[in-house]
């Protein structure tokens, strides 16, 4: 993963164009001594750039408490009324989703909304899509040929691909490929697709085991998000990688796109700024900093990732987005009757 250097990219004007953006007085920037508390699901090194981006250009400071993103989305529900959280920030939004589903998030300005893509935020505005990435199968070139990739990802839970293809079923990515196979194909469907990769695929910890087992020769293929493996190719160097990523076909579930997210708690003590924050993670200038970071596509469609990304019109996902998965609890169910969970 590309790094940047903590305020270097600030210095030079970010600062006062945020606030400009953000509607507040230049001359009140620094005098801000809001604080808010942020429950932070994503990458910890890729918020950390973005907070520092925050502050700096506010002046708000922000406590942020680092977890799982499904465990945080259940400490908020425990918490309840008492809860610390002003926003949440989950690597997927399955977590989001939930929170949605019972009515504990609150609804974002349309002027924050509409900074996203259509269809990566939420029917009610209650949440919007931070960042995007894709999922793909990664393929050791010494092993397998592309041409003899299948063009989709249902095929590969079969005899034909036995001890090949490498998944992780606790990504909450994965929860929502599950989502998408059942929206796109039937329960059965995606019952026997799991079914299929438990007995013919090999299950690793954590997506980036899996990316490390396919690009050093343990295994020929890997079911998992795209930015897995610039984070090797910033380590190595493209040019020295043994993988490459495979997009499957048109629609397949295969290529499914999912979000970051971030939602605002009714609950929060400090909503104002909460809803700073939240604007200026979609704004050019907070997305701006996420494309430097992290090899996903910004949803803010004025920016473009700093990345050699296939461009993002140029994907190719099934006919489901973020906000028609909902949440993971069915995809759990599944799990547990494929015996994965």
């Amino acid at each position: 993963m590309t790094s940047l250097t903590r305020r270097s990219l600030l210095r030079g004007g970010l600062g006062l164009g945020a606030s400009m953006a953000l509607g507040l007085p230049i001359h009140a920037v620094r005098a801000q001594t809001q604080t808010l508390t942020l429950y932070n699901g994503q990458h910890a090194k890729t918020t950390q750039l973005l907070i520092d981006a925050f502050t700096d250009a506010t002046g708000i400071t922000v406590d942020i408490r680092k977890g799982n993103s499904v465990q945080l989305a259940n400490q908020i529900i425990e918490e309840g009324d008492r809860s610390p959280a002003d926003v949440l920030y989950t690597e997927e939004s399955p977590p989001v989703a939930a929170l949605a589903e019972r009515h504990l998030l609150a609804t974002l300005p349309q002027e924050i909304v509409t900074q996203v893509r259509p269809g990566y935020t939420s029917d009610d505005a209650s949440w919007v899509g931070i960042t995007a990435r894709c999922r793909v199968t990664v393929y050791n070139r010494n092993m397998v040929e592309a041409a003899a990739l299948p063009a989709s990802i249902m095929d590969m839970a079969t005899e034909a691909w036995k001890g090949r293809v490498a998944f992780v079923p606790t990504s909450g990515a994965f929860q929502q490929q599950i989502i998408a196979i059942e929206t796109l194909k039937g329960r059965d469907a995606a019952l026997a697709w799991l079914k299929g990769l438990k007995k013919y695929g090999r299950i690793y910890n954590n997506n980036m085991a899996a990316m490390r087992a396919v690009e050093k020769g343990e295994i020929a293929t890997g079911l998992i998000n795209n930015y897995y493996w610039y984070i090797v190719a910033c380590e190595v160097g493209a040019e020295n990688m043994n993988s490459a990523l495979h997009f499957s076909g048109p629609g397949d579930p295969g290529a499914l796109i999912t979000v970051s997210a971030a939602g605002l708690l009714k609950t929060a003590r400090n909503p104002d700024a909460a809803r700073k924050l939240i604007a200026f993670m979609v704004s050019p200038e907070g997305q701006g900093v996420l494309a430097k970071a992290v090899a996903e596509w910004p949803m803010n469609p004025k920016v473009s990732s700093s990345f050699d990304l296939k461009p993002f019109d140029e994907l190719a996902p099934p006919k489901v987005n973020p906000a028609s998965l909902g949440g993971a609890a069915e995809a759990l169910e599944l799990r547990r009757e494929a015996g994965l969970a």
